[in-house]
């Protein structure tokens, strides 16, 4: 072989060395390559898993915490659509189940007053903050406390309703100003009660110191009016010195059914000489209170009940109900008659002293009946029954247990 063919041969030799050093090499960076993507690919998946577990982990605490909110919340978005009811603002407002979604307006349709709130803030974009409002037809809460804020993002999308139920709150208030005017009602009205007594006294002492039989026969009409009206006067005083006077309660643990049985017991007679009837109905516990006064309560609640169908001659059906509402820690007890029922003109006064629509009533029965719930820290309400009828409800705080 030529020299020029030894060279051309060394030089294909190195030539395809290289070539094959250079594969190999190609190879190896090929199949690292691969190793580092499936390497990057696994933790891209892992990272991805991680990801989608803590957004789960994220909105499963969120609901839970939404859940759990003993405030009410409600989205709407800016179509007015209800995006989100909490089970508090459902419980609170007594939503049923097929209305928890839709038009706003139509979720609280027995909740207007909130709604019209709602609706102020999605038409002028402006937060309303710790707004009182009264509440009525289907909604359990009475007051609420409500905070409004509009979703914002280039303009009203929505708006995010907080509400809290306030009724124990108000209901407190309201207790707290009828203990105040009740002590003031006495403060004020004692002395004057007591000077209108002694003047009565003299007036009857010199009556009785007339000769009746020395008097001519056209004066003794006269003389008898005197007397009977300063003896009817004087009662009325002293009725009401003993309303007035300070209550001093004997506590001790009493059983309310025990209480609504005697109260039943004490006009069954009367009830069922008239053809009517008494039913004690409902479930019941035990409240901290005088059981002498309680009884007395509820004893004028069930004659007054008896007296409103005599009025009105109808045969009585008088039912007293008991009702335990454990989440609030309350007992309501109802004196339900079938009656002509109460004039919606009369409720505001009907539990002042002295205020009666009977003919021979002294108007002290359900003042009396308020000032001892009220001192027990509880309340009464009336309202009218469906197809006649009056009911008078009493709120008692249950016993600790």
């Amino acid at each position: 072989m030529t020299r020029s063919g030894m060279r051309l041969l060394g030089l294909t030799t190195m030539v395809g060395g290289f070539a094959g050093l250079v594969t190999f090499a190609l190879a190896r960076f090929v199949g690292a390559s691969r190793n580092l993507d499936k390497d990057a690919l696994g933790r891209l998946r892992e990272q991805e898993r991680a990801m989608a577990a803590r957004a789960e982990a994220s909105e499963r605490l969120s609901g839970e915490i939404i859940a759990s909110m003993t405030s009410g919340l409600l989205v709407v978005d800016e179509n007015g659509m209800v995006r989100m009811l909490n089970p508090a603002a459902v419980r609170m407002l007594g939503v049923e189940g097929a209305r928890r979604a839709g038009p706003f307006r139509d979720v609280l349709a027995g909740a207007a007053p909130l709604a019209d709130v709602i609706e102020e803030c999605l038409r002028n974009g402006q937060a309303i903050v710790r707004r009182t409002v009264s509440m009525g037809g289907l909604a359990r809460a009475s007051h609420l406390g409500v905070t409004v804020s509009p979703i914002l993002e280039g303009g009203t999308h929505g708006a995010i309703c907080l509400f809290t139920d306030l009724t124990i709150v108000m209901e407190l208030e309201e207790q707290l100003r009828l203990k105040d005017s009740l002590a003031r009602l006495g403060e004020l009205t004692a002395g004057i009660a007591h000077e209108f007594r002694n003047g009565l006294a003299t007036i009857h002492g010199y009556g009785r110191l007339l000769e009746f039989d020395q008097l001519p026969p056209e004066f003794r009409p006269f003389v008898q009016g005197i007397r009977a009206e300063t003896v009817a006067l004087g009662e009325i005083v002293t009725n009401f010195l003993n309303f007035a006077r300070p209550t001093q309660l004997v506590l001790g643990t009493v059983d309310m059914r025990a209480i609504a049985e005697r109260a039943a017991a004490e006009i069954r007679a009367d009830v069922t000489a008239r053809g009517g009837q008494v039913t004690v109905t409902g479930d019941y516990g035990d409240v901290e209170g005088d059981e002498v006064l309680l009884r007395q309560a509820f004893s004028n609640l069930c004659r007054n009940a008896l007296e409103a169908c005599g009025d009105a001659r109808i045969v009585p059906e008088v039912t007293v109900a008991g009702t335990i509402d454990s989440p609030q820690k309350t007992l309501r007890v109802t004196v339900t008659d079938n009656g002509p029922g109460v004039d919606s003109a009369v409720v505001p006064t009907m539990f002042l002293p002295f205020f009666t629509t009977k003919a021979k009533g002294t108007g002290l029965g359900l003042a009396l009946v308020q000032k001892i719930i009220v001192t027990h820290n509880g309340r009464v309400s009336v309202a009218n029954v469906d197809g006649g009828g009056a009911r008078l409800s009493v709120f008692l705080p249950l016993a600790e247990r």
